[in-house]
């Protein structure tokens, strides 16, 4: 089944319960969750958390499903991303997974900087395959590969999910691709024709890690994804409300 996960910034379905000082934007996370109804919708929530404070937070919101982790196989991003070593993330992801379990939600893992490693740490495909390994000793069901800085090469996407799609066929895996408008469509086909079919997204293509790099690369589109799953969409899904949302993001984000 096709699902097209829409996150506002950065490798984020909903919110984010980081510190308001590392990210000012994301402070007011709470107070939107608190006016949200979800009523009979199928729609489910996932809150990023970067420490056991953020996950502590977003435990007691029932409207969220899921949590998600951002663990980089890149030491020097994950120390720049959540202040923390490889090694103290482990633990962490331990201790939410426990969270997670006590409180009826999932736990999705980011594997940042998945693709690629511009900060000159080791990188290679089955570097990213031993890691998925090691947390899966967690019970964690769900990974996601993430481009935080928009460098994945469709060949790169093509080999990854070829291979770990099958050495691993309990889990499910995703895409969190940045991208920039000119090379958005040779992503997503290298990553849905070798077998992904979760993909996060941004109307607009808005966002982008503030703790990657200092020229962001946007989050993939929105409204290139349906595009390119026209085909797969289900019927329950409402077009014309999604043309509402892209009014409204228009409105707010103007640029």
């Amino acid at each position: 089944m096709l699902k097209l996960i829409e996150c506002p910034r950065d490798a984020m379905h909903f919110g984010s319960f980081v510190s308001p000082k590392a990210i000012p934007q994301m402070a007011d996370t709470a107070e939107v969750i608190d006016q949200i109804d979800k009523g009979d919708s199928k729609t489910k929530l996932l809150a990023i958390v970067a420490n056991l404070k953020g996950a502590i937070h977003a435990c007691n919101y029932k409207a969220i499903d899921y949590l998600g982790y951002p663990f980089s196989i890149s030491e020097t991003f994950q120390q720049r991303n959540t202040n923390a070593s490889i090694e103290e993330s482990m633990e962490r992801v331990r201790e939410i997974q426990n969270m997670c379990t006590e409180s009826n939600k999932k736990l999705v893992i980011y594997i940042s900087m998945g693709f690629g490693n511009p900060y000159n740490d080791p990188y290679s495909p089955d570097i990213v395959l031993q890691w998925v390994e090691k947390l899966m000793k967690y019970n964690i069901s769900i990974f996601s590969l993430s481009d935080t800085v928009g460098l994945a090469e469709p060949k790169t996407i093509e080999y990854l999910y070829k291979k770990i799609i099958p050495t691993f066929p309990e889990v499910e895996f995703g895409a969190h691709l940045h991208s920039a408008p000119h090379n958005w469509y040779d992503r997503v086909k290298a990553a849905m024709e070798n077998g992904c079919m979760r993909f996060d997204s941004a109307i607009g293509g808005y966002g982008g890690c503030p703790m990657a790099a200092d020229d962001l690369v946007g989050n993939m589109s929105t409204e290139n994804l349906i595009s390119f799953f026209q085909d797969k969409l289900t019927s329950d899904f409402n077009m014309d409300e999604f043309e509402k949302s892209i009014r409204k993001a228009k409105e707010i984000f103007p640029k």
